[in-house]
């Protein structure tokens, strides 16, 4: 067990065997990694821990920098357990170099469909029992995601907590994908013009880069197609507290200057692979529709959700931009089946992507009836107008779960956990503490 020292927090390893169907824990096992996290000084204190799910599907937990961001809040009451959740970070990998080990692509599907909401909190309950004892609760803290599967531990696990905090995640109890993606889109129509007013000179660079790529075939630095599509999905950075200036310095510098012929720099097609690819984080593409999947909403695939919505939004069309005078529209959290043909680190994986959007009869991830009668304390930063998560779904949503409260703001957007410096965490445990 490797021990760490950080300015301000001392880290420490964890690895956890759990089934990977917990149905059947006898069969199969995986590794879950996790990273504790405490106080100096505090290493042998009885402290309350607070488990930590990041947002995602598909994210590793965050590797902390010593006593930064959030955890400048949580270490003063907290140990701190940051799960790198099944198939990301350090626990066993599920991506393209793994899974073809699994076998064919219904057999990675097959698989595949044993890392969603509700294997992670399984995953949680064990290792729960194994740290803290059969008895013993802790605190939960979900970010983007990580909320949704706070809603299912709150759904199936309760008696495992003993108060949660979810930021920018309430996810909508009875959507089906279709229903989310038809509120995203116009949502994200809203942060394109909120971008092209603070920067009115990026929509000429946009048409013309789009122009360039829908003339020119164009490669990024690691093989992968840079097309108008692609380029669009850029926009999934709008979302965030910073995604638009990013955007924006991103975009002054696509040409290179003094070239005759348009050309996109070195420097700009460097930095969208790094926006774009999923190298680093596969199952967020793989899984992204499934988490939306539930057979008492619909018994329907997902069927490519965000691809289908989509027809319903022409603004979103480069051509029809292209040919008026309407600005380029960026996409935003949309996973699309173009992507596993563009991105070498999806291609290997888009039959097994095919055969998991086309998958019917998704269990339930929430239950309605447990939450109406909810008596784990709980409070929920609800972001004005959050790109990637409905406000009204998470209102409603806030409604339905018994005993908690809200706290709406448009102080912070989706990353708000991450920039406040523990203030929007401070705001939580206040409000759960009855003190606000």
């Amino acid at each position: 067990m490797a021990v760490l020292r950080q300015p301000g927090a001392v880290l420490t390893d964890h690895t956890f065997s759990v089934p990977l169907d917990h149905a059947h824990p006898g069969r199969e096992q995986i590794e879950v990694y996790a990273r504790e996290v405490v106080a100096v000084g505090r290493e042998r204190e009885p402290l309350p821990w607070l488990l930590f799910l990041q947002g995602g599907p598909g994210g590793r937990s965050p590797r902390p920098l010593g006593r930064d961001s959030w955890l400048t809040r949580a270490l003063d009451d907290y140990r701190v357990l940051l799960l790198d959740q099944r198939g990301t970070g350090r626990s066993t990998p599920a991506n393209r170099q793994t899974l073809p080990s699994r076998g064919d692509a219904a057999a990675q599907a097959a698989y595949l469909a044993h890392f969603r909401g509700d294997s992670i909190v399984a995953d949680c309950e064990l290792i729960r029992r194994q740290l803290l004892g059969e008895d013993g609760q802790w605190s939960l803290l979900g970010q983007s995601f990580g909320g949704f599967c706070t809603l299912t531990y709150l759904s199936f696990a309760p008696q495992g907590l003993r108060e949660a905090f979810i930021t920018g995640g309430l996810a909508g109890l009875r959507c089906d994908a279709q229903d989310v993606y038809r509120a995203a889109y116009p949502r994200v129509a809203r942060k394109n013009r909120s971008h092209y007013e603070r920067y009115p000179q990026d929509a000429d660079i946009a048409r013309d880069v789009v122009r360039h790529l829908r003339d020119n075939q164009v490669l990024l630095p690691d093989g992968g197609s840079l097309t108008p599509a692609a380029f669009q999905s850029l926009g999934i950075m709008l979302g965030t507290s910073n995604g638009s200036h990013t955007l924006h310095y991103l975009l002054e510098d696509a040409f290179l200057p003094g070239s005759g012929e348009p050309t996109l720099s070195d420097s700009f097609l460097s930095e969208v692979q790094g926006h774009l690819s999923f190298a680093c984080n596969p199952l967020y593409a793989v899984l992204h529709e499934s988490i939306y999947g539930q057979r008492s909403v619909s018994s329907q695939c997902t069927g490519w959700a965000a691809e289908t919505v989509r027809a319903e939004f022409p603004q979103f069309e480069v051509d029809k931009a292209l040919s008026g005078d309407g600005p380029v529209l960026f996409t935003g959290e949309m996973i699309y089946p173009w992507m596993f043909r563009t991105d070498p680190a999806l291609e290997p994986l888009r039959e097994t992507a095919q055969l998991l959007a086309l998958r019917e009869d998704w269990p339930d991830l929430y239950d309605g009836e447990q939450l109406s009668r909810n008596d784990v304390p709980v409070a929920a930063a609800v972001y004005h107008d959050d790109m990637y998560v409905d406000t009204a779904d998470s209102l409603a949503t806030a409604a339905a779960v018994r005993g908690l409260r809200t706290w709406v703001t448009d102080e912070y957007e989706h990353d708000g956990l991450r920039v406040s410096g523990g203030r929007v965490l401070d705001r939580m445990i206040r409000l759960v503490r009855g003190e606000l």
